[in-house]
């Protein structure tokens, strides 16, 4: 406890609230809502004139969304101590909101329109802060304050750029990430700041909320390890679209990219860490900017809480959730929802479904097919054989008389002899080439019975019929899926433990020598934010940690792994995740039924046109002619002797994929798997085109094949 002085009022410090390389923040008995910051002493000389200047100019009243300067602090004897301040209670770091896991522990109910309006308010804030005269100069995460309902405050206003009467009190301080190219190699404390260099911290701070945390110079160079002050110092914006090629560099896997924004978003950033200063987006530019990307969300279908970039070609969260198991913006009143089910009412719907007549291929063959012959190729190919045998026996016919007449030629007879016996033993027809014809020609009936489904408008009539069954096995297997989840989820407690155990330690916060702010926000744009994330392999990928880097990492997890103690004992955390399971599997199950009934419902509307499919298929001469060529192919094997393969013709089609509003860079397509269309829970997508799965049997045991075969061959292992 310190006796301080504010005005002519004496008061004591009470708690302390925090502390840094300047000084301490303590709170202030009897004036509740207040603190008051205490330099330490060797700066104190050097910070009192910049204060008395704030207070006596009253910045503290010009604006509520920065933490001013609002008294000075003195001892009993007048000496300067440091200055009075609003005390910020209730908020948060800034790179809480923007760092994925942290999210979720401080900002639980936070979605993307949340960030963005989070963004917004720093705008708004950075703006104000101009509006007094002052030049922020060190704007970086730590010195933005986030309430729960997405207010911003400003701190650290002390060390702002602030001129009074000709007098300039510079800001001496910068974070190397936040610090703009023509500034990197300075010296900071002899700089002019200008509100250009605002305007890229301020660009750095939405770009790290837009970009789930993302630093946008944190990338793959296509050259040497370089660092992140370097990366800057030589403008190498990993995430341009139109300077790609001067700056070799590329986002880190599994990122967002520009081209998921509208161009107004986009060129906001290209200008904001392009090559001209005088080109970056002002506070007013960002708030317009920011407001038109609120408007044109999307909302997705699957989760309630997932809003995303109209310009992404769907549901970006959706995407990176599938690739990576980790949940941008998880919905979490599942765990609290229990869909009701209606079993009774479903099993109905399945057996009406697994009843309804569907025209099958059989059937469009039976009703297409007469009894026929052998083919004329297959005819003419007989008919050689048997001239061929002929001549071999009349060779060896020959051979015979020749030694009855002449034996002292018994070599040349027993030569020619034997070369009617081998083209007497070849006088089978060769069986390949009609093989080869009748898999063109079930190719062939695929392709016309295709073009025929599509000119009746039944394509989705036979893709949702086809999804169905994949929907039903899924249904049936639901009660045992979450049995199964519920078991693995109990046999791994001790792993879920000790990971919530260390992801209790972000890196941001770690203490790891040669790691500094710059390297930090290389880790967490690669995916590296706690302890729980460290893993050799992982850190090697990333430009500019080699083994000397990853070993300190992979130290400071070991440290935190030592003092991990696993609890037996059943506890809140366990109830919650299975009730978060549990949640899961009541909405997939929900959400399965309800494709089932409006399956249905889909068949049933088309009950009359599938009725007429047989007689339409008569009438169509391409389908006709293509059944006919089959039946052909089929007879031919038959007369041959020959095993007829298993048919690969199906009621299937292969839809046209739908084009993305923009065509991702080649170097992206691997950051996102294809977007998924399966309708199944437990069911897997086809890598190839995203259509639902099949469980098939092959020389090598099960497998799961694409339910578009053969127009797809796209398969995935069991």
């Amino acid at each position: 406890m310190q006796e301080i002085v504010i005005g002519k009022d004496q008061f004591s410090t009470g708690e302390l609230i925090g502390k840094g390389g300047e000084g301490e923040v303590y709170a202030i008995r009897g004036r509740s809502g207040l603190a008051v910051k205490i330099y330490n002493a060797s700066l104190r000389n050097k910070r009192e004139d910049k204060i008395r200047a704030m207070v006596g100019e009253g910045l503290v009243f010009k604006t509520k969304l920065v933490a001013y300067p609002g008294d000075v602090v003195t001892d009993r004897h007048g000496n300067f101590l440091g200055f009075l301040m609003q005390l910020v209670s209730g908020y948060r770091p800034l790179h809480e909101l923007y760092s994925p896991k942290s999210r979720q522990r401080f900002f639980p109910k936070a979605d993307y329109r949340f960030v963005i309006n989070a963004a917004l308010n720093v705008a708004r804030a950075v703006g104000n802060v101009h509006q007094t005269n002052c030049i922020i100069g060190d704007l970086n995460h730590s010195g933005v304050l986030l309430a729960q309902d997405s207010t911003v405050t400003l701190i650290d206003a002390d060390s702002f750029q602030f001129s009074l009467n000709g007098i300039s009190f510079p800001c001496v301080v910068g974070v190397p990430d936040f610090t703009p190219p023509e500034l990197h190699g300075k010296n900071l404390a002899s700089v002019q700041r200008t509100l250009e260099h605002d305007y890229f911290g301020l660009a750095v701070a939405i770009f790290h909320l837009l970009f789930m945390g993302r630093h946008p110079y944190a990338g793959c160079y296509n050259g040497p390890d370089i660092s992140m002050g370097d990366a800057i110092a030589q403008n190498r914006f990993a995430f341009s679209l139109t300077r790609q090629t001067e700056t070799q560099t590329i986002p880190p896997p599994g990122s967002m990219t520009l081209d998921m924004f509208p161009e107004v978003i986009s060129h906001a950033f290209e200008k904001a860490f392009g090559l001209s200063p005088k080109a970056r987006p002002t506070p007013l530019d960002w708030i317009h900017t920011l407001t038109s990307l609120e408007g044109t969300l999307s909302h997705c279908g699957k989760v309630k809480t997932h809003y995303y970039p109209s310009n992404a070609g769907g549901c970006v969260w959706c995407r990176l959730s599938a690739k990576s198991g980790f949940d941008m913006f998880p919905d979490q009143t599942v765990i609290e929802q229990s869909f009701p089910s209606d079993a009774r009412g479903t099993d109905q719907a399945i057996q009406e479904i697994l009843a309804f007549h569907f025209p099958s291929v059989t059937d469009l063959l039976s009703s297409s097919t007469s009894s026929c012959g052998a083919s004329n190729a297959l005819c003419e190919a007989k008919n050689g054989m048997e001239r061929q045998a002929f001549w071999g026996l009349l060779m060896m016919g020959g051979a015979f008389l020749g030694f009855i007449s002449a034996p002292m030629g018994l070599a040349l007879w027993l030569l020619l002899a034997f070369g009617g016996c081998v083209i007497f033993s070849c006088r089978n027809v060769e069986p390949w080439p009609f093989q080869q014809a009748f898999k063109n020609a079930e190719e062939c009936l695929q392709r016309e019975l295709d073009i025929f489904i599509q000119r009746n408008a039944l394509t989705e009539v036979v893709k949702i019929r086809n999804d169905l069954d994949a929907v039903i096995t899924a249904y049936k297997g639901h009660d045992g899926a979450l049995a199964q989840e519920i078991q693995l989820l109990k046999a791994n407690r001790e792993s879920r433990q000790k990971q919530a155990y260390l992801d209790r330690f972000s890196i941001r916060g770690a203490s790891i020598p040669g790691i500094g702010q710059a390297r930090t926000a290389t880790l967490i744009s690669f995916g590296i934010e706690t302890a729980a994330d460290v893993n050799r392999d992982s850190v090697r990928q990333i430009p500019g940690f080699g083994a000397v880097m990853t070993d300190k990492l992979l130290s400071w997890k070991r440290e935190h792994e030592l003092r991990f103690r696993y609890d037996p004992t059943p506890n809140a955390q366990d109830v919650a995740d299975e009730q978060a399971l549990r949640g899961r599997f009541s909405t997939e199950r929900a959400r399965l039924e309800s494709a089932i009934r409006n399956g249905l419902g889909t068949l049933r509307n088309a009950k009359g046109r599938l009725d007429a499919l047989i007689a339409k298929a008569a009438c169509d001469k391409a389908l006709s002619d293509a059944i006919a060529a089959r039946a052909q192919a089929e007879q031919d094997l038959r007369e041959l002797g020959v095993a007829i393969p298993p048919s690969i013709v199906s009621l299937t089609v292969q839809l046209p994929p739908k084009p993305s509003p923009q065509t991702p860079r080649s170097h992206l397509a691997t950051t996102f798997p294809p977007k998924s269309t399966a309708t199944t829970f437990g069911t897997p997508s086809c890598p190839r085109c995203g259509s639902t799965m099949r469980q098939r049997s092959g020389r090598y045991g099960r497998f799961w094949g694409c339910s578009r075969y053969p127009g797809c061959r796209g398969t995935r292992r069991i």
